[in-house]
C-alpha cells in the first residue's frame, strides 16, 4: 500500500468518506492497487495513471517482536505534483491527510494549498528527514511522527515525558502545529497544544507486526478528530485502532473496520 494507501484505506474502513489523490504505474501492480481501492470504497477521481513511472513499492522486512523495517521504491509517487494537489482540492475535503513519501514540492503545494482554503492539515512524519523544510508547512493542524522520526527530525529520543516534551516544544518552534501528536508504540501517545500535555495509554495487546499501525493510528484519529473536535478522544479512538493493527499481519489486511473497533473498546472499558 504505501502510508497514504494505507491511510486512506483504513479511514474508509472506519467509515469515513475518501479522496485518494494519488499516481500509479501502467503495470499490473497499479491495476492491483486500483481494483483493491475501489473493493474498500475509496474515491479515485484524482489517482492518475503515469505513464512514465513504475507503481511504487515497499518491502517490509518484519523481525522478531513485530517490529518492522521497511525499503521503498517511491516510483509514480514521487510525480505526484502542484496540479495534481491542486485539483484534490474541488473535492472539498473536510481535512487533508499527507505524509512525506511524495516529493516534498508535492506535500508543501498540499499544505500551501490546504491553509488557503482553511482545510485542517494533517501531517502523518514518515519518513522523516532531517533537511525537510518544515517552516515550508506553514500551518498544521495535527503534526504526527513517530518515535524514531521524532528524534530525526528534532535530534531528541522521546524516552521519557521530559523528552516528548523537549522534541513537542521543538517541533512547534520550527512550524506552527496546533497540535503534536507523538506515536509512542507500546506506550501509546503524547500530545501537546502549545501550553498543556497528556499522555494518552495503550491499549495492551500481543503485537505480531506492526506494519500500517502509524498510518491506522492517524486515519482514526483524524476521522475521530473531525467527528468530535476533542483531540484526546480522537488520541484514545487512534490507540484501540493502531492496537488492533499490530494484532495482524499485513498492512491493508491488517486494517480493522469500525465495528471490529467499537467491540475491542467495549472490551477493554475505555
Amino acid at each position: 500500500g504505501g502510508k497514504g494507501a494505507n491511510t486512506a484505506v483504513a479511514a474508509a474502513k472506519l467509515g469515513t468518506q475518501v479522496v485518494f489523490c494519488a499516481r500509479v504505474g501502467d503495470d499490473a501492480y497499479g491495476d492491483r492497487l486500483i481494483s483493491l481501492y475501489k473493493e474498500h470504497g475509496l474515491d479515485l477521481r484524482y489517482l492518475k495513471v503515469d505513464k512514465l513511472e513504475q507503481t511504487g513499492l515497499a518491502v517490509v522486512l518484519l523481525e522478531k517482536g513485530g517490529v518492522n523495517r521497511i525499503i521503498v521504491y517511491p516510483g509514480a509517487n514521487k510525480r505526484i505534483n502542484e496540479n495534481d494537489i491542486e485539483n484534490a482540492f474541488f473535492s472539498y475535503p473536510d481535512a487533508i491527510i499527507t505524509q512525506f513519501e511524495i516529493g516534498d514540492t508535492a506535500v508543501i503545494s498540499a499544505a500551501r494549498t490546504a491553509n488557503t482554503e482553511g482545510v485542517p492539515l494533517i501531517i502523518d512524519a514518515g519518513p522523516a528527514r532531517r533537511d525537510f523544510p518544515l517552516a515550508k508547512l506553514e500551518q498544521v493542524e495535527i503534526f504526527s511522527p513517530n518515535e524514531v522520526e521524532t528524534e530525526i527530525l528534532t535530534g531528541i529520543r522521546p524516552n521519557t515525558l521530559e523528552d516528548c516534551l523537549r522534541a513537542s516544544i521543538a517541533l512547534s518552534n520550527a512550524v506552527d502545529i496546533k497540535y503534536v501528536v507523538l506515536k509512542l508504540g507500546a506506550r501509546g501517545c503524547y500530545i501537546y497544544d502549545g501550553k498543556y500535555c497528556d499522555i494518552i495509554s495503550p491499549f495492551d495487546v500481543q503485537s505480531v507486526d506492526t506494519t500500517a499501525a502509524g498510518d491506522a493510528f492517524t486515519a482514526a484519529l483524524t476521522a475521530e478528530y473531525l467527528r468530535t473536535g476533542d483531540i484526546i478522544a480522537a488520541a484514545k479512538y487512534a490507540n484501540a485502532v493502531g492496537a488492533l493493527t499490530v494484532t495482524k499481519v499485513g498492512a491493508i489486511s491488517s486494517l480493522p473496520s469500525s465495528l471490529e473497533v467499537k467491540s475491542f473498546i467495549e472490551e477493554y472499558g475505555k
